[in-house]
């Protein structure tokens, strides 16, 4: 496949500054640790997923909160290094942005995160900046900046712009979204309110009109739903270093793909560039050896 750099998306969502660590394993109660190796760089949903999507060769732009304060420098200087442009939703804030630290399990992979989200950055729609959709190819909504997500929706809608969820969690709002959506690449742990089994979830998303659905498992098969045929994609087998920001990574990448390729192709894509980056520590050093991978 042929990049071509005219593609941009546009990625709305949290914005926070990762502080990542890696262990040999997690702490218990008291108990003090040294990290083995760490990492600073700009994270969240809507933000790993502008920097996949970036990385494969498109132009990418962040809508979220930033803001002035001195630890944003942090955030601003990662995302310019992954020529991520950013579109500041409060420029004059002075509030610190939301500070997620995360602890990798060397042994398995697996982390613990702790973070505030978005909770004391939402923005509102006198916020969203004019034209902010002109020649955009591809909106992604996270669903932490639940306001401004609801509104970029219908105006992408209107303007035939193809809009993504990333539904990693149910967040409330996300229901006056989904009427907009034409893919929901959601995980395991999306329940909408009164679902609690996989078919509800697909039943529930259908019930909105949503054309294609997909709900991954980690290593697991994808299972998705694309025009009312049902369908299971198996996902590449790894030992996985560290697999943090794998879902973003897959949903930037998925962006990427499905401006060129249909749904299951995309999705297949996506998902060997986001088993490629769990062979790596942090959310950014895949990048560096990454190579473009080819269906099969």
């Amino acid at each position: 496949m042929i990049n071509d750099k005219s593609f941009r998306g546009l990625f709305v969502g949290l914005v926070t500054l990762d502080l990542i660590y890696l262990v040999d394993s997690a702490p218990k109660n008291n108990q003090k640790i040294v990290a083995t190796d760490y990492t600073v760089a700009a994270g969240g949903p809507a933000t790993n997923a502008a920097v996949s999507f970036s990385h494969l060769s498109y132009q990418a732009q962040i809508l979220g909160v930033v803001g002035s304060h001195p630890m944003t420098q942090l955030i601003r200087g990662d995302l310019t290094n992954y020529k991520v442009a950013i579109a500041d939703l409060e420029p004059s804030t002075s509030t610190a942005p939301p500070v997620s630290s995360i602890i990798v399990s060397q042994a398995t992979g697996e982390r613990a995160v702790v973070s505030i989200n978005a909770v004391k950055t939402q923005a509102s729609n006198a916020s969203i900046p004019r034209d902010i959709l002109q020649d955009i190819d591809i909106v992604l909504i996270d669903g932490h900046q639940m306001v401004v997500g609801i509104a970029i929706a219908q105006m992408a809608k209107a303007m035939n712009i193809p809009v993504v969820i990333d539904g990693g969690s149910w967040k409330l709002g996300f229901e006056k979204v989904l009427p907009f959506v034409d893919y929901a690449v959601c995980s395991a742990n999306f329940y909408p309110p009164n679902c609690q089994t996989e078919k509800e979830v697909f039943a529930y998303l259908s019930a909105f009109d949503i054309p294609h659905i997909a709900i991954t498992h980690g290593e697991k098969p994808i299972e998705y739903l694309s025009c009312g045929q049902a369908g299971v994609i198996e996902v590449p087998r790894i030992q996985p270093v560290d697999t943090l920001g794998a879902g973003d990574i897959f949903h930037g990448a998925f962006c990427h793909y499905i401006l060129q390729e249909s749904f299951t192709d995309a999705l297949v894509l996506a998902a060997k560039i986001a088993a490629d980056s769990c062979g790596f520590f942090g959310t950014r050093r895949w990048i560096q050896s990454a190579e473009e991978p080819e269906l099969s």
